[in-house]
């Protein structure tokens, strides 16, 4: 037995050996990857579980990316992973821009075999974790445009391999880790946008294959280190916006392969090599604004033949003008504008020359700069006549020549510009007649021609510019001849200005049309007539006669009312705008009465008539009185006939909040606003007004626009608003309920949208209070405007990046962001919205129109504010005061919450740098939207931290 026992097993011994020598031959025939089946099942597994556990760590996902990450596939099929074809084992991880919110799991690091993960533009949030030091085959990270926390993972140290990293616009804070030093592999590295202090390390000298180094927008601090000249590969060197000090090494320039560098806002010294455009010949921008330069302008710039953008901006440059230089703005330089800037590369967008001593004409060759965006040589001493050649600058979106002694016509050409925003060309000496041919830019913002010798009449067709928006200022010249009629084109416009000048007539009609002015100004003219309604009225100096008209004091948007030196008479009312001395003006009109104490007019007789036999001036009369009370009549007899409609047609049926959404007519809409009852009216803006209405079954109280369709461009007002709110859903947008396009009582069209209604009002009301809203409750703390502000952030991010097409909201201010009972902010009014794919507008206008915003928050000063003149902005305003006198533009009613609260200088100083950021004058260096939101999160959340501890 026992002897056949060991048989058995000698026989299995030598089966075994035979299998096992088949076996290892086999192996011999395949290649590495299939040798160790058990290791590879191992490897798959756990790449398996590592993506499953990332799955757990997504809590939204709009877009349902990650439903495909289930058992029913294998995991090298879902999207986003790509697979090597043998191993099965993960390579890349790509999930960029899928609107994922979440964090990264420790067990990252299980997918060792990983050479790539992107991440970018998510909404990621956590610190990154240290396991990814695991990776030591990682070639690529990119996790940019998340919200990214804590520091930078040490134990990266171990992905030796890296080439590409970019961390830009994250809140990764404390320095750059010694230990980073191993990455001598990288080429791209961006840290932008972050909260990273201490100093730039030298030893990123040692990253010898590096291309684009981006550390801008963070704190660091201390001087440039001259080991990074040793970078002979360097192409894109960008430390802007820090706390940077000391003189630029001089081995930076020995990189001449460099085409981008800036090195702006820190607090830079010294003078530049004056060979600079030789030892950097591939220069294409070159930003150094905002610094404390000395010394003279480099003449050699002009061997940079690829150089498009220079910048030497608010800088401390003496000297004269040395050759052919780009810009110099606000310096000292003298002498004469070379000739041979002419001669520069055709490819130079920008020329910044304004705020020096430059005297002597702007050369005639300045017409082969074709590709230029920005000329700006404004505050010089410059005369002489402008050339006519330069309409040939037909790509110019912003041209300022204000503040200098340039004489003759302004030229015809000028029409040519069809790209031009802004023109500026006050306090010259231009004479003749404004060219009608600029009536051809028709995508003019702003046109200034104030102070100069025009003459002659206003073309009618600068009327037909309803681009303009933001200003349009013909005052202290001699025009004569009426205000055109079509005036009332101007929807859009906010600030009119023509006073000063020899204006004669009646004030039209159609100017109630332009319901967006906040300003309007007709001062020493020879007006006659009657008197329109608006939010800031200046008419004195004129010959408008007649009663004025208690109304007046019943418009709760009127803020100022200068009525002095004309010929009203009759008893002055009491009420609204009449009631504060410091708001209405009512000198040299002699005959008026009545009225409060402080303006010690004469009392008025009740007994007394007044007739038209009186001194009055030999003029046409149109009495405002009758006016009005003919106005009265016809409201009162079309509110009979509305109401004897009603009672033939019998009850309107009551329908509740959820019938509304399926569609209302036009006579529920009547009843609920009490008859568009004027005690309903809650505000009006471009295009219409809107009312306050209650939905009679169930008492929801909803907001009623009702569009002024006798206004030129309403109806596509309706159609646009209609379609930018039927394509987007966000909590920080106004919600529509219904729309209501039908006929009124007298057979008119009649169109109107049915918003959610916002309790706590625009946020004018509360950056503006009106005299009846200066209680203490109506005033924003400094996390109020904060919390607003990040919401507006929230919602131009969704519109402009989340949307299936991109929407730019063109007429973002304090009235069409409104506050629901939480506070909470809600940007409405799209009737000016543009969508991108439809018209060649600049996205970046979304950023521009924010900045602007917010800087209006914080300082509380309008961008129409009576102090910004000469050439000076709220951008300006702010950007002189920063860093250190930003206390000296904060609005003043946040001083208690500063001197509780020191904290809140140093956030202040943060938002005010996203402003500016955001309406920098050239597009690609505005701060992009989803970079906005996360900025203005990481100074809230610092905020509260120091709050909590």
């Amino acid at each position: 037995m026992e002897h056949s026992r060991t048989i058995r097993n000698l026989v299995l011994l030598k089966f075994l050996h035979g299998f096992f020598l088949l076996v290892l031959c086999m192996m011999s025939t395949f290649p590495e990857s299939a040798a160790f089946p058990s290791s590879t099942l191992l490897g798959n597994e756990s790449d398996r579980l590592a993506l499953l556990d990332f799955k757990k760590r997504i809590t939204e996902d709009p877009l349902s990316v990650m439903s495909s990450w289930n058992h029913s596939i294998h995991f090298c099929s879902w999207v986003g992973i790509t697979c090597h074809r043998a191993t099965q084992r993960v390579l890349i991880l790509d999930l960029q821009d899928k609107q994922l919110v979440g964090s990264i799991p420790p067990s990252i690091g299980n997918l060792t075999r990983l050479i790539e993960i992107s991440l970018g533009i998510n909404k990621f949030h956590g610190e990154i974790p240290q396991e990814l030091g695991r990776l030591r085959t990682l070639e690529s990270l990119n996790l940019s445009f998340n919200s990214f926390g804590g520091k930078l993972p040490t134990n990266m140290s171990h992905c030796t391999q890296l080439r590409f990293l970019d961390l830009f616009s994250n809140k990764i804070i404390g320095s750059i880790p010694r230990q980073l030093s191993s990455w001598l592999s990288l080429t791209i590295l961006k840290l932008a946008r972050n909260n990273l202090s201490g100093t730039i390390p030298g030893w990123i000298g040692n990253f010898s294959s590096l291309r684009s180094l981006r550390l801008g927008g963070n704190n660091f601090q201390g001087s440039i280190p001259n080991e990074l000249g040793h970078i002979t590969t360097l192409q894109i060197f960008l430390v802007g916006e820090n706390n940077l000090s000391g003189m630029l090494p001089s081995s930076i320039y020995n990189i001449s392969s460099i085409y981008v560098f800036g090195v702006f806002m820190n607090q830079f010294h010294g003078e530049l090599p004056p060979n600079l455009g030789i030892l950097l010949p591939n220069l294409k921008e070159f930003y150094c604004d905002i610094n404390n330069f000395t010394g003279n302008i480099p003449v050699s710039l002009s061997n940079a033949s690829r150089l498009q953008v220079i910048d030497f901006a608010t800088n401390d440059f003496t000297g004269t003008v040395p050759g052919e230089i780009l810009s110099l703005s606000i310096n000292r330089f003298g002498g004469e504008i070379p000739r041979s800037i002419a001669n520069l590369s055709t490819q130079l967008k920008t020329i910044y020359l304004g705020g020096n001593l430059l005297h002597g004409s702007l050369p005639n060759g300045i017409g082969n700069l074709i590709n230029l965006t920005v000329l700006l040589m404004s505050n010089n001493y410059l005369a002489g006549v402008v050339p006519e050649e330069i309409g040939k600058l037909e790509k110019i979106g912003q041209l300022y020549l204000h503040d200098n002694k340039f004489s003759g016509p302004i030229p015809s050409s000028l029409g040519n510009m069809t790209s031009l925003l802004e023109l500026s060309m006050e306090k010259n000496n231009f004479q003749g007649s404004i060219p009608p041919s600029l009536g051809n830019c028709q995508n003019l913002l702003l046109l200034s021609l104030y102070n100069n010798n025009l003459t002659g009449s206003i073309p009618q067709k600068l009327m037909e510019l309803s681009t303009l928006s933001i200003s349009l200022d013909l005052s202290e010249n001699y025009l004569t001849g009426p205000l055109p009629s079509n005036v009332g084109d101007l929807v859009h416009l906010t600030r009119l200005n023509v006073s000063n000048n020899k204006l004669s007539g009646e004030i039209p009609s159609t100017i109630s049309s332009c319901t967006s002015l906040g300003g309007l100004y007709l001062d020493d003219n020879k007006f006659e007539g009657t008197i329109p309604h608006l939010e800031e009225l200046d008419i004195s100096s004129n010959n408008l006669s007649g009663q004025i008209p208690e109304f007046l004091g019943k418009l709760g948007a009127l803020k100022y009312l200068n009525l002095s030196y004309n010929d009203f008479e009759g008893e002055l009312p009491k009420e609204g705008i009449f009631s504060n001395v410091s708001s209405a003006s009512v000198l040299g009109n002699h005959r008026l009465c009545g009225g409060i104490p402080q303006l010690h007019l004469p009392a008025c007789h009740k007994n007394k008539h007044h007739s038209s036999g009186g001194p009055f001036p030999p003029k046409v009369v149109i009495p405002i009185s009758c006016a009005l009370a003919f106005i009265i009549a016809l409201s009162c007899f079309f509110s009979a006939r509305s109401m004897l409609k009603k009672s033939r047609d019998g009850l309107v049926t009551s329908c509740s909040y959820k019938d509304w959404k399926l569609g209302v007519s036009y006579s529920q809409l009547v009843e609920s606003t009490n008859g568009l009852s004027v005690d309903n009216l809650i505000g009006s803006g471009s295009f219409g007004s809107v009312y306050k209405g209650v939905i009679p079954s169930d008492g929801t109280v909803v907001a009623v626009k009702v569009l002024n369709l006798q206004q030129q461009g309403a109806s596509k007002s309706f159609n646009d608003e209609c379609k930018a709110l039927r394509s987007v859903r966000h909590r920080n947008l106004v919600k529509i309920i219904t729309s209501c396009s039908s006929i009124d009582n007298h057979g008119r069209d009649f169109k109107s949208l049915v918003f959610e209604f916002m309790p706590n009002g625009s946020l004018d009301s509360w950056l503006h209070p009106r005299d009846e809203d200066q209680s203490p409750s109506k005033r924003l703390n400094f996390m109020q405007r904060l919390n607003i502000a990040i919401d507006v952030a929230y919602a131009l991010d969704y519109l402009h990046n989340h949307c299936e097409t991109s929407i730019v909201h063109c007429d973002l201010k304090p009235s069409n962001v409104l506050l629901d009972e939480d506070m909470v902010a809600h940007v409405g009014d799209f009737g000016l919205a543009r969508f991108l794919l439809e018209a060649s507008n600049d996205p970046s206008l979304s950023q521009t129109i924010y900045g602007i915003l917010l800087l209006e928050m914080f300082t509380g000063k309008t961008p129409t504010d009576d102090m910004f003149i000469e050439g000076l902005s709220i951008y300006k305003f702010v950007a002189m005061a920063l860093p250190d006198l930003v206390m000296d533009v904060v609005d003043p009613s946040l001083l208690l919450d500063l001197e509780a609260d020191g904290s809140v200088k140093e956030c202040l100083f943060a938002v005010m740098q996203i402003g500016l950021s955001c309406c920098a004058i050239s597009p690609k260096e505005r701060m992009l939207l989803n970079m906005v939101v996360g900025k203005m999160s990481a100074i809230k959340d610092s905020y509260l931290k120091v709050q909590e501890g």
